[in-house]
Order: C-alpha cells, then structure tokens, then sequence
C-alpha cells in the first residue's frame, strides 16, 4: 500500500480519468458529498471536456498520464470508455494506485484475466461499480436472505427498465443488452441470494427500437438463471417503460417475501373522488441511485483506509461478465448455457 492512501486521517486523494455523464456525476460526490476523500484533479482523452469539469470543480485538469505519475493521487477512478477500462487498471496497479472501475471491466474475458492479474500482482485494491449493491432499499433484500430471515432461497424475480432506449451510437460500442443493462442484474442475483449461478438461459426481442437490428442487439428480454443452492431467477429487461425508471428485487423464501419497491420523486400524494394520485417515479438513473453512488464511495475509501478488500471486487466484475456472456449465447443459439461453458475465457 503506498503511503499516498495508507493513512486513515489524511483524506484519499482521488484523480478522475473519463469526464462523460457518469464521469461528471462521480467528481461532483468527491468533490463534495464523500467523506475522507477529496477530488485531486481531473482527466479525460479530450482536454477540453476535462478543463470544462475540473473548472466546475475547481481542480486541476491534467492529462491521464498525469494523474498515474501524481504521487500525490492515492487512489484513481476509471470512468472511461469501457476500452480504455483495461489498459487503464493495468497502468494505475503498476502505479501502485487503489483503484475504482465502472463496470463492465471489460467486454473480454480475457481482458478482464489481463487485468485482475496485474492487479493481484501489485497487491493493490480494485472494486467495480456495482452501486446497486449500496441502494438502501435493494441491501434490505439482501441482509433478509443474508441474516436467514427470509429462510431458504427459492425464487427471485428482478426487474429492470429504463424510459427509452439509448441512442444507436451509444448501443453500438456497449456491448449489447446483456453486457451494458443487464450486467447490473447479473450482479444483484449473486449479490442477493449469496449463491453463484451454473445455467443461464435467456429469451430476447426488439419491441422499441428497430434500428439495433442492425447491430445484433435487442431491447427487452427475460433471463432465467438457476444457482447452485437451487434459487432460481428470473430477470426482465426493457428499454422502455413509459411510467419511469423501473427497477424492482423480490425475494421469495421459505419464511416470508423481501422485496424494494421504488422510491417516488416526491412523498406527495392527491386523494380525490376518482382515487389516489401518486408522484411519479424518477426517470433517470442517477436521480434513481443517486444514494447508492454516495454510499458506495464511502465503502471504497473505507476499504482503502483500512486495507481491506473492497465489498465488489474485480471477480465479481468477472463473474458478471460471464453472465452476460452465458446469455448471449443462450439467446444466439436458443438453449441454455452451462456457466462452465464460458467462464474459462
């Protein structure tokens, strides 16, 4: 552990490498919300996009190179391009740097391989953005199934929608559903039932935009997972939902249902002669996860200050990976995949 994030009173110093949409959203918490850490500088392939964040932030915007040499910089928060994931963890565990990921780590298992070695072999910390994981309501599920509280395992249905679908350009470069949405879900059911998974099958279709026909990929689907304590789970996916960003868990066990049902843009609510009226649900994620994002930073700058292992760890950005690759080719070839015929790269 180097000394630039070794200490438990000075804050972790943290220089941000990709300054897009969630780039700029992970600069504001450090730069304001995340206890013991501070926001060190800002970069991006673009110089000018990074000027424009580090301006708004009051840090300095300084090349990627940069932000590895700085010995100052204890800690590195990758929120590039899903391309540049890779080369990037391999140049900040050489660095000495604990590292943050957005997820996927990579779109290549044996990418993924490439950098969880380089990683062990520094001996530095890596987590993957797994914010679900921290929001309040989906943990609650988890410690249910976690203290025994809900028994055994038998069932758990997790449901994920967005409003619209993103732009084609966007689709083109992310790897597909499973790989860009899903990945997400993936993660909530081994996250959930504590259970790694063994089969994936998965049905897909194009109900709301055509044009990723072209691209090989779809917009809704409904994926089955079996694991090994015998849960099994089913997850739905689509890239509409016209009431707002849906994003549901159930757990049903032998004692009882947990369930997070979504939070509401406001508390408020009419009551009239045609019924009730509730506010809406958010419509973009960061207004949805906002907390869990916060909640999440401080599980990693707790882990760094205490040199332990980060809660979501490169294997469980692996292990979602394959996932996501089990289902592609359970929806390409319309049968199930055996985990085992993927997960050896």
């Amino acid at each position: 552990m180097t000394t630039a994030h070794a200490g438990n009173n000075q804050p972790l110093r943290v220089g941000l490498i990709g300054t897009g949409k969630i780039g700029r959203m992970h600069a504001g918490l450090l730069a304001t919300q995340v206890q013991g850490a501070v926001l060190a500088c800002v970069a991006d392939a673009d110089p000018a996009a990074a000027a424009a964040v580090g301006a708004g932030m009051a840090v300095p915007a300084v090349s990627p190179d940069s932000v590895l040499a700085d010995p100052s910089v204890g800690a590195v928060a990758i929120c590039a391009a899903t391309p540049a994931h890779v080369p990037l963890i391999v140049a900040a565990a050489r660095a000495g740097k604990a590292i943050f990921c957005e997820k996927p780590v990579s779109l290549d298992l044996a990418e993924v391989d490439r950098a969880l070695a380089e990683v062990q072999g520094a001996g530095v910390p890596l987590m993957v953005g797994f914010n679900r994981r921290f929001d309040p309501s989906h943990a609650a599920v988890h410690d249910a199934v976690a203290s025994g509280r809900a028994g055994a395992t038998d069932l758990v249905r997790i449901t994920s929608r967005d409003p619209l679908p993103p732009p084609l350009s966007y689709a083109a470069t992310s790897g597909g559903l499973f790989l860009d949405m899903t990945i997400h879900d993936f993660d909530m059911a081994r996250f959930v039932v504590g259970s790694e998974v063994t089969d994936v099958f998965a049905w897909g279709a194009i109900k709301v935009e055509p044009g990723l026909a072209a691209l090989g990929d779809i917009d809704t689907a409904v994926t089955s997972l079996r694991h090994e304590n015998g849960c099994l789970t089913v997850i739905d996916n689509c890239r509409r939902a016209s009431y707002g960003y849906d994003q549901r868990v159930e757990v049903l066990g032998s004692l009882g249902l947990a369930a997070s049902e979504n939070p509401l843009v406001t508390t408020s609510l009419w009551r009239g002669p045609a019924g009730t009226e509730l506010a809406p649900l958010p419509d973009f994620y960061l207004d949805r996860y906002r907390t869990s994002y916060l909640r999440q930073w401080d599980a990693f700058v707790a882990a760094v200050k205490t040199e332990q292992a980060p809660p979501t760890t490169g294997q469980d950005g692996r292990a979602a990976l394959v996932l996501g690759l089990a289902a592609k080719l359970s929806l390409a070839e319309a049968r199930p995949v055996r985990v085992t015929e993927v997960s050896a790269g």
